[in-house]
């Protein structure tokens, strides 16, 4: 029997306005602002903010003025987000360049045109890469695109009511209170639960919270773990993926720090812990954290190489015949855009393919110029476009199942970096001009697939409201290249404020940037000679183990091995929370309506909390600009009345969908998420 045929929310037949100068004005201002924020939020805490809630919302306020259209308002968000998914790259893989040492200065005259190089190349192979994949990907039944239906119900939330609207919105405002107040320190975000302090056989010190710090004796460690955070975001993430996959993603945080952290600490700690010890304190925390960044996300490293192999394998099919349609037009022609409905007008694949073989040649004169040899030119092209491609598409997997907020771009770059370091080596390449390539390299394929991820999450928006591609992959192209002129000059502000100011810049105290200085240590190390291959190997074996056990996804479980505990952990509890919902609906009796209605409440109320948490963080990122003392602060570090707001949200997102469940004799909503 074949699938009952997609009815997207704007019907096939309907005519709507949606590409005006209006909205991609007011999607480009978007990106550059979400995009700067991200930016900043990026450097400093080595996170960002999915901008598509932000700029969803925003859009849809700023086009009602004007009476804009359901289609306009996807076309806005689209433009607005993309900025983004260009910061993220950016800031994972630009400042390592600073870092390494491989650009003397971030001043304009010595980066400004390379890092605008990298990036616009990357963004635009990144969009081109996933238009080759897009239908096979967007029609993937089992690609359930959480934030893409979020996105999508903000926009639906607009057109059906006050109902909608209400739950939407009141949830915008507890995820951004609930977050604020946090960052107030009205309560601690997350917190150290405890651990276990594994040292001698017969010596055993259990440690509750973060206490006094003094080891016990011949104590040889301690491992701890973070209970989950306090995030509206997270709770709601976890949420929309159901419990099944926040629980495997949770599991490779099981491993990591239940696990292998501890033993870890067993075996190194009497080793170790003079290097943590400051005035005959030992610092078991951060030994942990170090155990855990230096030897388990290595192996995490692998087990998303292998993932990533075997996503890309079970998607043989489904990948072969959609680049084979691609290659099939190039070669008979694409029909007449008239002949075609509205949802099946997309850029024509020779277009797209010779736009491909331009950014090609583009990226062999921009490598030669960091490498001057034309050998090292072309094979670092070459594997740009091979490993792109490969990883734009894990990534369009990736964010199909767990959203862009959590896609591990920066992991699938240090994948990236791996193979053109030991490449770079192999053509006898060390040196600055070696760490200079490499990381050019990392930072192409960083950009294409955060930028990728981000595009193919629009494209399913646009799937599920009626747009039409080819002006998506339009409003796309034109958004990266502003972005990606105007992104350099944030970085710059961030990174001259911190010298001015006496700080380091680019990897110091004030603008860490944790993933770049990442990328840099681990380019060094490799042209160096100096790279723990042996973790890798290890983490690839692991990889493997769990494709022979039939785990579903081996790339989300050495995610959850390479995010911290403390994240999964509350995506986790997000998943929970909507089994608990759905069992209570099951254990009352609901019939089919029911049970759509109370789904389709819990999908707003957790895309509102989502919402709420990412437009109060560009808002708290713009707060750090003010003088000291404008921000309030409670300094109140208590995790308990942290757990209680915790288990607030988690009543909140199972008592409202339940209490509106409505009759049995009401028809089911007609946009039921099912």
């Amino acid at each position: 029997m074949n699938a009952k045929k997609h009815q997207p929310f704007v019907p096939e037949s309907m005519h709507m306005t949606e590409f005006t100068a209006r909205a991609v004005i007011i999607g480009i201002c978007l990106t550059v602002v979400l995009g700067a924020a991200n930016a900043y939020l990026g450097l400093r805490a080595g996170i960002t903010i999915a901008a598509t809630y932000p700029a969803a919302v925003i859009g849809m306020a700023a086009l009602r003025l004007f009476k804009g259209s359901v289609l306009e308002e996807n076309i806005c968000r689209t433009a607005g987000s993309i900025g983004e998914s260009v910061a993220a790259g950016a800031i994972f893989t630009i400042p390592a360049f600073v870092i390494s040492r491989a650009w003397p200065s971030f001043g304009f005259a010595d980066a400004y045109w390379k890092s605008t190089s990298l990036m616009l190349v990357g963004s635009i192979i990144g969009v081109l890469f996933v238009s080759l994949v897009r239908r096979v990907m967007v029609e993937d039944p089992e690609l359930p695109f959480p934030e893409s239906v979020a996105a999508s119900e903000i926009h639906k939330a607009g057109r059906r009511g006050a109902e909608a609207v209400r739950f939407l919105f009141y949830n915008i405002g507890i995820g951004g209170v609930v977050y604020l107040l946090g960052k107030f320190q009205l309560f601690a975000l997350d917190h150290q639960v405890g651990g276990i302090a594994l040292g001698t056989p017969g010596v055993t010190r259990v440690r509750l919270g973060i206490g006094d710090g003094a080891p016990a004796a011949n104590t040889g460690g301690f491992a701890s773990f973070a209970a989950p955070e306090v995030s509206p975001a997270l709770l709601g993430v976890g949420y929309i993926i159901g419990p099944k996959l926040a629980a495997l993603q949770f599991s490779g945080g099981v491993l990591a720090w239940a696990l292998l952290v501890p033993l870890l600490v067993y075996f190194l700690g009497p080793s170790l812990s003079p290097g943590f010890t400051t005035n005959g304190v030992t610092d078991w925390d951060a030994m942990a954290g170090s155990l855990w960044r230096f030897i388990v996300r290595p192996m995490a490293v692998g087990g998303m190489l292998v993932g990533a192999a075997y996503t890309l394998f079970r998607m043989r099919k489904s990948l072969t015949s959609g680049l084979g349609r691609a290659f099939a037009e190039l070669k008979h022609g694409q029909p007449p855009l008239e002949s075609v409905s509205r949802m099946e007008r997309y850029m024509s694949s020779k277009v797209v393919l010779s736009l491909i073989g331009v950014m090609f040649l583009l990226m062999i004169a921009l490598y030669y110029y960091f490498s001057e040899s034309i050998l090292a030119a072309v094979v670092a092209a070459s594997v740009m476009i091979v490993i792109g491609f490969f990883f734009a598409t894990v990534s369009g997997s990736l964010v199909g199942v767990i959203g862009s907020s959590n896609n591990p771009v920066s992991g699938l770059t240090l994948s990236t970096l791996l193979i053109a370091a030991l490449l770079m080596v192999a053509l006898g390449f060390s040196g600055p001009k070696g760490v200079v390539v490499v990381l050019g390299v990392a930072a192409v394929v960083c950009v294409s697939s955060a930028v990728a991820g981000e595009l193919l999450q629009d494209f399913k928006v646009g799937y599920i409201l009626g747009g039409t591609p080819r002006t998506i992959q339009i409003v796309e192209l034109i958004a990266v290249v502003v972005a990606c002129l105007i992104m350099y000059f944030p970085l710059w502000l961030l990174n001259e404020g911190d010298l001015l100011q006496g700080g380091q810049g680019f990897g110091g105290a004030a603008l860490p940037a944790p993933q770049a200085g990442l990328m840099a240590m681990m380019a060094q190390g490799i042209v160096g000679g100096d790279m723990a291959w042996p973790l890798v190997a290890v983490g690839m074996f692991l990889g493997i183990v769990m494709i022979m056990l039939q785990v579903k996804s081996p790339m989300l479980f050495a995610v959850g091995m390479y995010l911290p505990f403390g994240t999964t952990f509350a995506i986790f509890v997000g998943g929970v929370i909507r089994w608990l919902a759905e069992s209570v609906a099951r254990r009352r009796g609901y019939n089919e309506a029911q049970l759509a209605r109370v789904e389709n409440a819990g999908i707003l109320t957790a895309s509102g909390l989502i919402a709420g948490e990412a437009l109060t963080g560009l808002v708290w990122s713009g707060m750090q600009f003010l003088p000291p003392g404008s921000i309030p602060n409670f300094h109140n570090e208590s995790y308990a009345i942290g757990l209680a707001v915790l288990l607030g949200l988690a009543a909140l997102l199972i008592r409202l969908p339940l209490t509106n469940a409505g009759s049995p004799d009401e028809p089911a909503p007609p946009a039921a998420i099912v």
